[in-house]
């Protein structure tokens, strides 16, 4: 009989059995539906790119000193690297990996390279040869693309392999600057495979979307770096997360400051090619050269981790913007100090919470209306926080790490924030055992992350776990004593670790640095005394280490296990019981 015969128009709201309910199926004709090849295409970003190039094919894509694309070139160039690269015998499987800056290769060989049907592997530019080396021979790297700047620190890499261990084939990524001698070492320039390749290739379709598309290595600011991958279908639910959660309009103005090379500029480099944008490259960058760029360019929107808003907060060139600039921060917490200053200048600062393993930011601070109303120094405090679950994470919690419970969303109960969702690696490269122990039996992927859930359900990271300091008993945020610090009229940096203790185990150690052309330069006492009058006493520092400044990351993490090491060789303090 039909499904809609004998049947009440309420049927849905009555009450069945499990064994009804599956007659009721068959009875409707439910059971015969199901997947078919014209509704499971396998997700990828990479379509992104050739609906750019229908949509927005005469629109500027990327511009880069005196060179300007527009999408339908940027798509014909992908494609023939793409062809390129699978003439080599590259393809399904293989890993490329890529060393270069914010360059206009490194944002096609996003598509170019998976395009082929390989992995592409993004390398840190100012890692050191030996740690390229190994990570070149973890990932079994076939192919490497170089930017001139760092041909030397690959050829050296390369020349570290075992004598019978494969080598993978060069390529020279060449400004116009660079020396033309320079390619004797190498199989082809970039623009030698773009000129070779096909612009009529097809490009490789994943079989799955859960085909590996992404292997990224995390920073190594805790541990030893590891292998993260990530599949099409992973890459194409943070890039439309991404653009969905930062109201990221069609054809805005981007500017990259952020590293392609970190977690894949955030997913940017796809969400680009969604909306239409204009990708404003740069070599490198200090202040001066960003705000020339926003003037130049009409900048709308960029990322950067909190060391780059301290940079343009400080600028001499920290002149008010003639129109808003979206800033999209994360990376570590940013001090509200530094977020103040900020958005007085005129930036519009979103911040959000991600981890090589997410692919991007997969929490944002959803900002509500009724915040604006409230004092500045209050809205900079409630920005701090890292916030709510993104749309494209199923589910987020502040566990302990012992019961695995939820904490208290009181904002004081410390424990480690734990994700799942569609964005999450699929696992370590060749580390089964690392991948069982941060993605557990129970469905969750435990971060490593220290935070607090506030009473609204926001969340509030407070530490790496590895960067808690534990003093006299007490669990201790390096983050909140940072804040503090960082509002001091003469500090530009801070970071804070623990140094060992003779009565108390740990005691706080400050590292500083001072903004330049400080006149009055404050003593390590005075840096105590501003402390002690803003934070409880066993938060205050009981060392403050001033340094002109503080190593970091690429990306601009600072190094804490570097202090950790400094602050242990400086052996146990002997800090007073009271």
């Amino acid at each position: 009989m039909r499904c809609d015969q004998h049947q009440p128009k309420d049927i849905m709201s009555q009450s069945f059995s499990y064994t009804q309910l599956q007659i009721l199926k068959q009875v409707c004709g439910m059971d015969l539906l199901k997947p078919r090849p014209a509704n499971s295409s396998p997700l990828t970003p990479l379509g992104f790119l050739q609906r750019a190039a229908t949509v927005y094919g005469d629109c500027p894509s990327v511009v880069y000193n005196s060179i300007t694309y527009t999408w339908s070139e940027t798509h014909r160039r992908c494609l023939q690297v793409a062809s390129s690269i699978a003439s080599l015998g590259i393809g399904t499987g293989h890993v490329v990996s890529v060393v270069a800056p914010n360059v206009p290769a490194i944002y096609e060989l996003h598509f170019a390279v998976p395009m082929a049907g390989a992995i592409l592997n993004n390398i840190n530019t100012r890692l050191d040869a030996r740690t390229v080396s190994v990570l070149l021979r973890h990932s079994d790297s076939k192919l490497i693309f170089v930017d001139y700047l760092s041909s030397s620190l690959i050829l050296e890499a390369v020349s570290l392999y075992p004598p019978n261990a494969q080598r993978p084939l060069l390529v020279l990524i060449a400004d116009d600057e660079a020396p033309s001698e320079m390619t004797a070492d190498f199989h082809s320039t970039y623009e030698g495979m773009v000129e070779r390749g096909d612009p009529g290739f097809k490009w490789v379709r994943p079989q799955s979307e859960w085909d590996p598309m992404i292997l990224n290595y995390t920073s190594g600011t805790t541990s030893s770096p590891k292998g993260v991958v990530h599949c099409h279908r992973g890459i194409f639910i943070i890039t439309v997360n991404s653009l969905i959660d930062w109201s990221v309009p069609k054809q805005p103005v981007y500017l990259w400051t952020l590293p392609m090379f970190h977690a894949n500029g955030w997913s940017y480099p796809w969400g680009m090619a969604a909306v239409g944008g204009t990708n404003i490259c740069l070599r490198k960058f200090d202040a001066s050269i960003i705000y020339g760029a926003i003037r130049k360019h009409g900048v709308t929107h960029m990322c950067g981790a909190p060391v780059v808003l301290n940079m343009l907060s400080n600028s001499p060139d920290g002149e008010p913007l003639r129109s808003a600039v979206q800033i999209l921060t994360a990376g570590a917490p940013p001090p509200a100090p530094v977020l103040f200053r900020t958005e007085s200048l005129g930036f519009v600062v979103s911040h959000g919470y991600g981890l090589t393993e997410t692919a991007g930011l997969v929490v944002s601070c959803a900002w509500k209306p009724q915040w604006n109303r409230l004092p500045a120094t209050e809205r900079a405090r409630l920005k701090a926080r890292q916030g709510v679950g993104t749309i494209g994470l199923t589910e987020m919690d502040v566990v302990d790490p012992e019961s695995g419970a939820s904490v208290k969303r009181d904002g004081l109960t410390l424990g480690e924030i734990v994700l799942r969702g569609g964005c999450v690696m699929l696992g370590y490269l060749k580390d089964p055992e690392g991948t069982s122990k941060c993605m557990a039996e129970n469905g969750w992927f435990y971060t490593g992350d220290v935070g607090v859930m506030h009473a609204d359900g926001y969340l509030e990271i407070k530490d790496r776990s590895k960067d808690v300091i534990i003093s006299g008993g007490e669990n201790l945020s390096s983050v909140e004593v940072e804040s503090v610090l960082y509002s001091h009229p003469a500090v530009n940096e801070a970071a804070v670790v623990a140094r060992p203790d003779e009565f108390w185990g740990e005691t706080p150690c400050a590292f500083v640095s001072l903004k330049e052309g400080t006149t009055e330069k404050p003593t390590a006492k005075e840096i105590i005394e501003f402390s002690r009058a803003r934070l409880p006493r066993y938060m205050v520092p009981k060392t403050v280490v001033f340094k002109d400044e503080l190593p970091k990351t690429s990306t601009g993490k600072i190094q804490k296990f570097v202090l950790r090491d400094i602050a242990k060789a400086m052996g146990s303090s002997r800090t007073s019981r009271m």
